[in-house]
């Protein structure tokens, strides 16, 4: 009988592991402006209002946002370590980066951030890391503090990146606001890009896992497994992709670590084409939808201790190209990303992140 109820223990046991479930805790866009990105002109916030008011409001009535954090993309490295003050930049920074763009998502609790990099700017981030990379680090922070704002690195170098570079410029932000496991300075939030898996910018991932986001002692808060180079044809695909970084490259060599789901999000399209996606406005036909399972659920294969990704990101809002339709009247993503927000109980304003 002893033995018996031993086994039934341990079979209750992990069952319970395999079907653990986290909510989500984030659940973001990255926005792009009215110009593709750039940030340059500084913003009516009537008309700003009128493009991305359902970012703010999901339009069910409840008056809650779509989002839980937005991610202005993005700032020049090599503008922002020479404080470069042009027709487009104050500092370093696109002037429509500024204090009212960022309390028009504070006062509803959105979370903001600011992504360094990008592809466009691969080379700006090449450039900066070879010629003062602990400055930049010191002129992020500085703008993070000045604008209450996390710092996002997308520095998509995939052949021969400058990690030892990279490494200084984390160091430096460090060096003037620390680590936070509480989440509540937001300034302390400092996360990095991933590819969509460990096939794309493999040397960074296996360095920012190794380094900087384990368990045991963080660096960064988290990060982003970017969009792929289209939205995936199904869940299994998405999925698939965000599976690498979660079990690793072992057969790489060197191999490339497992990495904690805790420390993780996943990305998705919220516009393709000319066309909104369901992911915009069709919730039940959406990836949002058919992958949140996975996103709740995951297990870690090697890394960290609990089930569940962090939640998910969308790409992205407003006008993020030529060739995409913006997510503007009448192309707005309330019934899309906006129910997901209802649908997964996102929480507002963004809580402390699960450490485990």
């Amino acid at each position: 009988m002893q033995k018996r109820s031993a086994f039934v223990g341990v079979m209750a046991v992990l069952l319970l592991s395999v079907v653990s479930q986290a909510q989500m805790q984030i659940y973001g866009a990255w926005h792009c402006g009215n110009d593709f990105c750039t940030w340059a002109s500084v913003r009516n916030m009537t008309d700003f209002d009128t493009k991305n008011h359902w970012l703010i409001d999901r339009g069910d009535g409840s008056g809650l946002p779509s989002v839980n954090l937005v991610i202005l993309s993005f700032v020049q490295p090599l503008k922002l370590l020479n404080k470069t003050n042009d027709s487009g930049d104050v500092n370093g920074v696109p002037v429509a980066m500024n204090s009212s763009v960022v309390s028009y998502f504070t006062s509803h609790n959105v979370r903001v951030m600011l992504s360094i990099g990008g592809i466009t700017y691969t080379s700006f981030w090449d450039q900066a890391l070879s010629s003062n990379p602990t400055q930049l680090g010191l002129n992020a922070a500085a703008v993070a503090k000045s604008l209450g704002v996390g710092i996002e690195i997308d520095y998509e170098n995939t052949s021969s990146p400058n990690l030892t570079g990279l490494q200084s410029f984390v160091s430096a932000y460090r060096s003037q606001i620390p680590y936070d496991p509480t989440g509540a300075n937001p300034a302390a939030r400092l996360t990095i890009d991933l590819g969509a898996g460990d096939r794309y910018l493999t040397d960074i991932s296996r360095y920012a896992t190794a380094n900087w986001l384990s368990d045991s002692s963080p660096v960064l808060d988290y990060a982003n497994a970017m969009v792929p180079n289209k939205q995936p044809t199904s869940a299994s695909s998405a999925e698939a992709n965000w599976q690498e970084h979660i079990t690793g490259k072992a057969n790489y060599a060197p191999p490339v670590p497992p990495l904690a789901p805790n420390r993780l999000t996943g990305s998705l399209y919220i516009v393709t084409g000319q066309n909104p996606a369901p992911e915009c406005n069709n919730f039940s036909a959406s990836l949002e939808n058919s992958t949140g399972n996975y996103v709740e659920t995951v297990p870690p294969n090697g890394a960290g201790t609990t089930n569940g990704m962090l939640g998910l990101m969308f790409w992205a809002a407003e006008c993020q190209g030529t060739h995409s339709v913006c997510t503007t009247p009448p192309n707005t993503c309330e019934a899309g990303v906006g129910v997901g927000a209802k649908t997964y109980s996102i929480p507002l304003p963004m809580p402390a992140l699960r450490q485990n």
